[in-house]
């Protein structure tokens, strides 16, 4: 019923959106995919203040969208969004190639709209993305009506029609499947067969991925590979194939990396976190010259931690730590800098915290904030330019506050880790991850809430909580950890 619904907003509906000033949710959505792919938040991983704004204002626009759709609903208040977009390549005929790797552009626009078409258009406008999709769906629909105008008109039946024989209304089922919100078992029974294409198709790659990644981490003796963004199974076999001829190829650079995490990314180098990056986009020489780098990088690194371990005595003993997930990458020599700025400044301050009173906090440098804050796992987020004594204030008046933060953290990942093994467990999945967008909190509550359902689709299925519903291109799950 739901596929047959679908196929008439799809040949019906979408034929006069245009002329009638009506559109649906689902076409909606349909429409504004250019937008949506280069705003998503996945491609923004390496960027989380701009991945934070596109996520807070899909919120906001999904509101906003669902509020146009409520029956008799008339009152607006203007709402102003900004959105990071990835930027177009000049010359690019491929979809899935014509964003750039890094180039964004920041775009503000307010929507004050009443109907879902005009904010639709608006939104492509405002973002410099084409609308000729919906202006070519505007002249075959023109044409159609004009074909369609004199012969074979439909009969239009009379309400007492369905009432006396029992039949469905179309017009009444096409306004009640206007009205049907996502669920997740709908986008299941939708999305599950392509799904399953998909996985079946990557299942093999997926296999040699791990025998690279296996034999790799034993020949070279790494402790993990890694990546920092969401590429393709085929695409990371391909790195690891590249990484394995050069090993094969200059084994002698490869001599320092014992013991060590490889994580392929954007640009090359050594992360903050003393990771071996490995640029995606440069070749055996540039990756060569990181390897015999290495020993100037462990003594950096030697020194970086004992500037930690310096600010780390001046603050009281609060810990000096950097968090992957929440910050941006930095590499080795950029953190570096950032710690001996903050250094020589609490060194300029003096300020008078008493020796280890603050042993057990932790705190992390931002260099793009302005005010100090404590995240809900207990850490201080400190800016690299906040004043001395406003510092030494927050952190004395929010010490008591982040120990609780702490305690609770460690609960919340315990809680998190057994809700995730038992919903696997439950649905038979193969795996079970989410985002590094994804709180535990709320990791917590999507899986107390799927635990409740019977959801066979799910079986032998890879399945990501996320903030938004996708299939990835090798068949994993995608769903929003807000689902209905």
């Amino acid at each position: 019923f739901y596929y047959i619904i679908r196929l008439c907003l799809e040949k019906i509906l979408l034929q006069c959106i245009l002329q009638s000033r009506t559109l649906s949710g689902a076409d909606a959505i349909n429409a504004l995919r250019p937008f949506y792919f280069a705003v998503h938040p996945d491609f923004f991983g390496q960027h989380p203040k701009e991945r934070e704004v596109n996520e807070n204002s899909l919120k906001r626009l999904n509101g906003y969208l669902e509020n146009l759709q409520k029956p008799g609903f008339r009152s607006f208040k203007p709402t102003q969004l900004t959105f990071y977009v990835r930027e177009r390549e000049p010359n690019s005929s491929n979809v899935q190639e014509s964003f750039s790797a890094s180039g964004f552009r920041a775009v503000s626009f307010t929507l004050h709209t009443r109907d879902l078409l005009s904010t639709v258009l608006d939104i492509l406008n405002s973002c410099s993305l084409s609308t000729e999709h919906i202006q070519s769906l505007h002249m075959n629909s023109q044409s159609h009506k004009e074909a369609k105008s004199t012969v074979n008109r439909p009969i239009k039946w009379d309400k007492t029609y369905y009432s006396f024989t029992g039949f469905k209304d179309p017009d009444e089922e096409l306004e009640q499947a206007q009205r049907v919100e996502t669920t997740l078992i709908s986008w299941l029974d939708d999305n599950e067969a392509s799904a399953v294409k998909k996985l079946k198709k990557s299942l093999p790659l997926r296999k040699e991925l791990e025998r690279l990644k296996f034999d790799l981490s034993h020949q070279l003796q790494l402790s993990d590979i890694r990546w920092q963004r969401s590429w393709g199974i085929a695409h990371r076999c391909s790195q690891l194939h590249s990484l394995g001829r050069l090993a094969q190829q200059r084994p002698e650079v490869l001599k320092n990396v014992k013991g060590r995490t490889v994580v392929f990314t954007d640009r090359s180098g050594m992360s903050a976190a003393g990771h071996i990056m490995l640029g995606t986009m440069d070749v055996h020489h540039h990756w060569t010259k990181i390897f015999e780098r290495l020993p100037n990088y462990y003594k950096l690194q030697k020194r970086l931690m004992l500037l930690e371990d310096r600010i780390s005595q001046l603050l009281g003993g609060i810990q000096v730590i950097y968090i992957e997930e929440l910050q941006p990458l930095l590499t080795l020599e950029e953190y570096y800098e950032t710690l001996d700025s903050f250094y020589n400044k609490l060194c300029d301050s003096r300020l008078p915290f008493h020796p280890r009173s603050l042993r057990g906090l932790q705190m992390i440098l931002e260099s793009d904030r302005y005010a100090p804050s404590l995240h809900e796992f207990g850490h201080f987020t400190i800016p690299t330019v906040c004043d001395p004594a406003t510092l030494q204030w927050f952190i004395f008046a929010k010490a008591q506050e982040a120990r609780e933060n702490l305690k609770r953290k460690e609960k919340m990942m315990i809680t998190e880790k057994e809700l995730m093994d038992t919903s696997t467990e439950k649905f038979s999945l193969d795996r079970l991850y989410k985002e590094p967008g994804v709180s535990s909190a709320q990791m917590i509550d999507c899986c107390k809430r799927l635990l409740e359902e019977s959801l066979p689709y799910l079986q032998g299925m890879h399945l990501c909580i996320s903030h938004f519903y996708s299939v990835l291109q090798d068949g994993d799950l995608c769903i929003p950890w807000n689902w209905k």
